[in-house]
């Protein structure tokens, strides 16, 4: 299993906005995807995201993220693939 951990560009939640359709689609069109949501900062405000990708395949998380239309826009600072090992409720 992996993790994507992106962090949004300062100040950039319209562009969030104007993208977060698009984003859900390509979240829902993967095989690979579990979990999936925002984090938010201390306002309640989106600022990030946590995506739970089930595959042993590396490459194939990286496709994804270089195609999310949130990538794609520029929303991003940084973007981290982590892999993880699910320990609870595995």
């Amino acid at each position: 299993m992996f993790a994507l951990i992106c962090t949004d560009n300062p100040d950039s939640l319209a562009l969030r906005m104007a993208n977060r359709e698009a984003h859900i689609a390509h979240l829902k069109a993967s095989e690979t995807v579990r979990q999936a949501g925002p984090f938010l900062n201390a306002a309640g405000e989106m600022c990030g995201s946590l995506i739970i990708f089930e595959t042993d395949d590396r490459a194939t998380v990286e496709a994804f993220a270089a195609a999310d239309p949130y990538a794609v826009a520029g929303l991003f600072s940084e973007v981290r693939i982590e892999q993880w090992n699910r320990v609870i409720n595995a």
